[in-house]
Protein backbone atom coordinates (compact mmCIF):
# COMPACT_ATOMS: atom_id res chain seq x y z
CA UNK A 1 0.00 0.00 0.00
CA UNK A 2 1.39 3.43 -0.87
CA UNK A 3 1.69 6.05 1.84
CA UNK A 4 -1.19 8.20 0.56
CA UNK A 5 -3.61 5.26 0.79
CA UNK A 6 -2.37 4.39 4.25
CA UNK A 7 -2.72 7.98 5.45
CA UNK A 8 -6.28 8.00 4.12
CA UNK A 9 -7.04 4.88 6.20
CA UNK A 10 -5.38 6.43 9.25
CA UNK A 11 -7.28 9.71 8.93
CA UNK A 12 -10.56 7.83 8.54
CA UNK A 13 -9.89 5.79 11.69
CA UNK A 14 -8.72 8.87 13.59
CA UNK A 15 -11.92 10.71 12.63
CA UNK A 16 -14.01 7.85 13.99
CA UNK A 17 -11.91 7.83 17.15
CA UNK A 18 -12.67 11.53 17.61
CA UNK A 19 -16.40 10.81 17.40
CA UNK A 20 -16.15 8.09 20.04
CA UNK A 21 -13.97 10.28 22.28
CA UNK A 22 -16.53 13.06 22.15
CA UNK A 23 -19.34 10.61 22.94
CA UNK A 24 -17.42 9.32 25.98
CA UNK A 25 -16.87 12.83 27.33
CA UNK A 26 -20.39 14.03 27.99
CA UNK A 27 -21.86 15.70 31.10
CA UNK A 28 -22.46 13.42 34.08
CA UNK A 29 -24.24 13.99 37.36
CA UNK A 30 -21.91 15.73 39.75
CA UNK A 31 -19.27 16.57 37.11
CA UNK A 32 -18.25 20.26 37.22
CA UNK A 33 -18.84 21.93 33.85
CA UNK A 34 -15.44 23.62 33.85
CA UNK A 35 -13.70 20.30 34.51
CA UNK A 36 -15.45 18.69 31.54
CA UNK A 37 -14.44 21.66 29.39
CA UNK A 38 -10.77 21.18 30.30
CA UNK A 39 -10.97 17.43 29.65
CA UNK A 40 -12.58 17.92 26.23
CA UNK A 41 -10.19 20.74 25.34
CA UNK A 42 -7.21 18.45 25.87
CA UNK A 43 -8.59 15.21 24.45
CA UNK A 44 -10.30 16.62 21.37
CA UNK A 45 -7.41 18.84 20.27
CA UNK A 46 -6.27 17.86 16.76
CA UNK A 47 -3.77 15.00 16.97
CA UNK A 48 -2.42 11.90 15.25
CA UNK A 49 -4.39 9.50 17.49
CA UNK A 50 -1.50 7.05 17.13
CA UNK A 51 -2.30 4.96 20.19
CA UNK A 52 -6.03 4.45 19.52
CA UNK A 53 -5.27 3.71 15.87
CA UNK A 54 -2.83 1.04 17.06
CA UNK A 55 -5.63 -0.51 19.12
CA UNK A 56 -7.82 -0.59 16.01
CA UNK A 57 -5.14 -1.94 13.66
CA UNK A 58 -4.14 -4.67 16.11
CA UNK A 59 -7.79 -5.60 16.65
CA UNK A 60 -8.36 -5.82 12.89
CA UNK A 61 -5.24 -7.91 12.33
CA UNK A 62 -6.90 -11.19 13.32
CA UNK A 63 -9.93 -11.08 11.05
CA UNK A 64 -12.56 -11.63 13.74
CA UNK A 65 -16.04 -10.18 13.29
CA UNK A 66 -18.17 -8.44 15.92
CA UNK A 67 -15.20 -6.97 17.76
CA UNK A 68 -15.61 -3.72 19.69
CA UNK A 69 -12.22 -2.01 19.99
CA UNK A 70 -13.59 1.52 20.39
CA UNK A 71 -13.76 1.69 24.21
CA UNK A 72 -10.17 0.44 24.42
CA UNK A 73 -9.11 2.97 21.79
CA UNK A 74 -10.72 5.78 23.80
CA UNK A 75 -9.14 4.55 27.03
CA UNK A 76 -5.57 4.71 25.70
CA UNK A 77 -6.16 8.20 24.30
CA UNK A 78 -7.49 9.35 27.67
CA UNK A 79 -4.31 8.07 29.29
CA UNK A 80 -2.18 9.75 26.64
CA UNK A 81 -4.03 13.06 27.00
CA UNK A 82 -3.71 12.99 30.79
CA UNK A 83 0.03 12.40 30.47
CA UNK A 84 0.41 15.35 28.09
CA UNK A 85 -1.51 17.67 30.42
CA UNK A 86 0.77 16.77 33.31
CA UNK A 87 3.98 16.74 31.24
CA UNK A 88 3.27 20.29 30.04
CA UNK A 89 2.98 21.70 33.58
CA UNK A 90 5.64 24.16 34.80
CA UNK A 91 6.84 21.61 37.36
CA UNK A 92 7.75 19.22 34.55
CA UNK A 93 8.36 20.18 30.91
CA UNK A 94 6.88 23.69 31.21
CA UNK A 95 5.38 23.85 27.72
CA UNK A 96 2.90 26.46 26.56
CA UNK A 97 2.05 24.94 23.16
CA UNK A 98 0.60 21.50 22.42
CA UNK A 99 -1.02 20.24 19.24
CA UNK A 100 -0.84 23.70 17.76
CA UNK A 101 -2.62 25.57 20.56
CA UNK A 102 -2.08 26.69 24.18
CA UNK A 103 -1.59 23.90 26.68
CA UNK A 104 -4.32 23.03 29.15
CA UNK A 105 -2.78 24.86 32.11
CA UNK A 106 -2.33 28.00 30.01
CA UNK A 107 -6.06 28.06 29.31
CA UNK A 108 -7.56 26.65 32.52
CA UNK A 109 -4.86 27.23 35.12
CA UNK A 110 -2.54 24.72 36.75
CA UNK A 111 -4.95 23.45 39.40
CA UNK A 112 -7.76 22.58 36.99
CA UNK A 113 -5.28 21.15 34.48
CA UNK A 114 -3.97 18.73 37.10
CA UNK A 115 -7.51 17.70 38.00
CA UNK A 116 -8.48 17.29 34.33
CA UNK A 117 -5.53 14.93 33.94
CA UNK A 118 -6.59 13.02 37.04
CA UNK A 119 -10.14 12.74 35.71
CA UNK A 120 -8.96 11.43 32.33
CA UNK A 121 -6.74 8.84 34.02
CA UNK A 122 -9.65 7.43 35.99
CA UNK A 123 -12.05 7.78 33.05
CA UNK A 124 -9.88 5.38 31.04
CA UNK A 125 -10.41 2.55 33.52
CA UNK A 126 -14.10 3.36 33.93
CA UNK A 127 -14.60 2.97 30.18
CA UNK A 128 -12.76 -0.36 30.06
CA UNK A 129 -14.51 -1.80 33.11
CA UNK A 130 -18.02 -1.02 31.91
CA UNK A 131 -17.53 -1.87 28.21
CA UNK A 132 -16.18 -5.44 28.24
CA UNK A 133 -17.00 -8.76 29.94
CA UNK A 134 -15.48 -9.06 33.40
CA UNK A 135 -12.39 -11.09 32.47
CA UNK A 136 -11.53 -9.14 29.31
CA UNK A 137 -12.18 -5.85 31.10
CA UNK A 138 -9.88 -6.85 33.95
CA UNK A 139 -7.16 -7.93 31.50
CA UNK A 140 -7.45 -4.61 29.68
CA UNK A 141 -7.26 -2.65 32.93
CA UNK A 142 -4.21 -4.61 34.07
CA UNK A 143 -2.39 -4.17 30.77
CA UNK A 144 -3.12 -0.45 30.63
CA UNK A 145 -2.11 0.05 34.26
CA UNK A 146 1.23 -1.65 33.60
CA UNK A 147 1.88 0.37 30.46
CA UNK A 148 0.95 3.70 32.04
CA UNK A 149 2.30 3.16 35.56
CA UNK A 150 5.49 3.30 37.58
CA UNK A 151 7.31 0.65 35.54
CA UNK A 152 6.02 2.10 32.27
CA UNK A 153 5.14 5.60 31.11
CA UNK A 154 5.34 7.31 34.52
CA UNK A 155 8.66 5.67 35.33
CA UNK A 156 10.02 6.82 31.99
CA UNK A 157 8.98 10.39 32.72
CA UNK A 158 10.80 10.22 36.06
CA UNK A 159 13.95 9.09 34.25
CA UNK A 160 13.57 11.91 31.73
CA UNK A 161 13.25 14.51 34.49
CA UNK A 162 16.21 12.99 36.33
CA UNK A 163 18.48 13.33 33.30
CA UNK A 164 17.23 16.88 32.88
CA UNK A 165 18.35 17.59 36.43
CA UNK A 166 15.01 18.40 38.04
CA UNK A 167 15.55 18.96 41.80
CA UNK A 168 14.65 16.02 44.01
CA UNK A 169 14.03 13.55 41.17
CA UNK A 170 17.40 11.85 40.72
CA UNK A 171 18.06 8.98 43.13
CA UNK A 172 21.32 7.45 44.32
CA UNK A 173 20.88 4.61 41.82
CA UNK A 174 20.81 6.98 38.84
CA UNK A 175 23.75 6.59 36.38
CA UNK A 176 26.27 9.43 36.28
CA UNK A 177 26.80 9.55 32.51
CA UNK A 178 24.18 8.89 29.81
CA UNK A 179 24.54 6.18 27.19
CA UNK A 180 22.38 5.07 24.29
CA UNK A 181 21.34 2.10 26.44
CA UNK A 182 20.04 4.46 29.13
CA UNK A 183 18.17 6.53 26.55
CA UNK A 184 16.62 3.43 24.98
CA UNK A 185 15.46 2.24 28.40
CA UNK A 186 14.01 5.67 29.19
CA UNK A 187 11.95 5.90 26.01
CA UNK A 188 11.02 2.22 26.02
CA UNK A 189 9.03 3.20 29.10
CA UNK A 190 8.07 6.85 28.56
CA UNK A 191 6.88 6.42 24.96
CA UNK A 192 7.01 2.72 24.15
CA UNK A 193 5.14 1.23 27.11
CA UNK A 194 1.78 2.79 26.24
CA UNK A 195 2.29 1.99 22.56
CA UNK A 196 2.91 -1.67 23.41
CA UNK A 197 -0.12 -1.74 25.68
CA UNK A 198 -2.30 -0.22 22.95
CA UNK A 199 -1.40 -3.06 20.59
CA UNK A 200 -2.02 -5.71 23.21
CA UNK A 201 -5.36 -4.16 24.16
CA UNK A 202 -6.36 -4.51 20.52
CA UNK A 203 -5.55 -8.21 20.66
CA UNK A 204 -7.31 -8.73 24.00
CA UNK A 205 -10.60 -7.19 22.87
CA UNK A 206 -10.41 -8.92 19.49
CA UNK A 207 -10.02 -12.38 21.00
CA UNK A 208 -12.60 -11.54 23.67
CA UNK A 209 -15.18 -11.38 20.88
CA UNK A 210 -14.46 -15.10 20.39
CA UNK A 211 -14.50 -15.82 24.14
CA UNK A 212 -10.77 -16.51 24.00
CA UNK A 213 -7.55 -15.04 25.30
CA UNK A 214 -4.86 -14.10 22.76
CA UNK A 215 -1.96 -16.59 22.58
CA UNK A 216 1.16 -15.53 24.45
CA UNK A 217 3.40 -15.82 21.39
CA UNK A 218 1.13 -13.44 19.51
CA UNK A 219 1.20 -10.94 22.38
CA UNK A 220 4.99 -11.18 22.37
CA UNK A 221 5.14 -10.34 18.65
CA UNK A 222 2.94 -7.30 19.27
CA UNK A 223 5.08 -6.30 22.24
CA UNK A 224 8.27 -6.52 20.17
CA UNK A 225 6.65 -4.66 17.29
CA UNK A 226 5.51 -1.95 19.69
CA UNK A 227 8.97 -1.67 21.20
CA UNK A 228 10.48 -1.04 17.76
CA UNK A 229 7.91 1.47 16.55
CA UNK A 230 7.90 3.19 19.94
CA UNK A 231 11.64 3.80 19.74
CA UNK A 232 11.40 4.71 16.04
CA UNK A 233 8.68 7.22 16.90
CA UNK A 234 10.85 8.78 19.62
CA UNK A 235 14.01 8.92 17.50
CA UNK A 236 12.01 10.66 14.78
CA UNK A 237 10.49 13.05 17.34
CA UNK A 238 14.00 13.92 18.54
CA UNK A 239 15.09 14.55 14.96
CA UNK A 240 12.06 16.73 14.29
CA UNK A 241 12.85 18.76 17.41
CA UNK A 242 16.22 19.55 15.82
CA UNK A 243 15.21 19.80 12.17
CA UNK A 244 11.47 20.53 12.19
CA UNK A 245 9.42 23.68 11.97
CA UNK A 246 7.10 24.85 14.72
CA UNK A 247 4.16 25.15 12.31
CA UNK A 248 4.28 21.51 11.21
CA UNK A 249 5.29 20.10 14.60
CA UNK A 250 2.43 21.80 16.45
CA UNK A 251 4.75 22.53 19.38
CA UNK A 252 7.94 24.42 20.11
CA UNK A 253 10.97 22.97 18.35
CA UNK A 254 14.49 23.08 19.75
CA UNK A 255 13.14 22.91 23.31
CA UNK A 256 14.90 19.62 24.12
CA UNK A 257 18.34 21.11 23.53
CA UNK A 258 17.42 24.25 25.48
CA UNK A 259 16.46 22.15 28.50
CA UNK A 260 19.43 19.81 28.28
CA UNK A 261 17.23 16.79 27.63
CA UNK A 262 18.75 13.45 26.71
CA UNK A 263 18.07 12.84 22.98
CA UNK A 264 19.22 10.52 20.23
CA UNK A 265 20.72 13.27 18.04
CA UNK A 266 22.51 14.58 21.12
CA UNK A 267 24.15 11.19 21.76
CA UNK A 268 24.44 9.73 18.26
CA UNK A 269 24.33 12.71 15.92
CA UNK A 270 21.72 13.34 13.25
CA UNK A 271 22.86 10.85 10.60
CA UNK A 272 23.27 7.93 13.00
CA UNK A 273 19.87 8.74 14.48
CA UNK A 274 18.31 8.57 11.02
CA UNK A 275 19.96 5.19 10.41
CA UNK A 276 18.69 3.90 13.75
CA UNK A 277 15.12 4.98 12.93
CA UNK A 278 15.33 3.12 9.62
CA UNK A 279 16.64 -0.03 11.30
CA UNK A 280 13.85 0.03 13.88
CA UNK A 281 11.29 0.46 11.09
CA UNK A 282 12.60 -2.62 9.27
CA UNK A 283 12.51 -4.66 12.47
CA UNK A 284 8.91 -3.63 13.09
CA UNK A 285 7.84 -4.50 9.55
CA UNK A 286 9.39 -7.95 9.84
CA UNK A 287 7.50 -8.57 13.07
CA UNK A 288 4.20 -7.34 11.61
CA UNK A 289 4.61 -9.67 8.64
CA UNK A 290 4.41 -12.62 11.06
CA UNK A 291 0.83 -11.68 11.98
CA UNK A 292 -0.60 -12.39 8.53
CA UNK A 293 -2.07 -10.36 5.66
CA UNK A 294 -4.58 -8.45 7.79
CA UNK A 295 -1.65 -6.86 9.62
CA UNK A 296 -0.30 -5.13 6.49
CA UNK A 297 -1.38 -1.68 7.78
CA UNK A 298 0.94 -2.18 10.76
CA UNK A 299 3.82 -2.50 8.28
CA UNK A 300 2.73 0.70 6.53
CA UNK A 301 2.44 2.49 9.86
CA UNK A 302 6.04 1.66 10.76
CA UNK A 303 7.21 3.19 7.49
CA UNK A 304 5.14 6.33 8.03
CA UNK A 305 6.37 6.93 11.57
CA UNK A 306 9.97 7.41 10.41
CA UNK A 307 9.15 9.45 7.28
CA UNK A 308 6.69 11.96 8.80
CA UNK A 309 7.39 15.68 9.17
CA UNK A 310 5.37 16.25 12.34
Amino acid sequence: MDQDNFLSIWKNLASKVDTHLSTCLQPQDGMPVRLLEAMRYSVLAPGKRLRPVLVLLASNAFGFENTNPWPAACAVEFIHAYSLIHDDLPAMDDDDLRRGRPTCHKVYGEALAILAGDALLTKAFEVLAKSYPALAGAECCLELAKGAGASGMVGGQVEDLAWEGKPGVRGDDHPKEPTVKHLKNLHDRKTGALIRSSLKLGAIVSFASQNRKPPEDLLQILDNYGQNIGLAFQVTDDLLDVLGKCESAGKRVGKDAQKGKLTYPGLLGIEQSKLLAGELCKNAQHLASQLGPNAAPLMDLADYLVSRDH
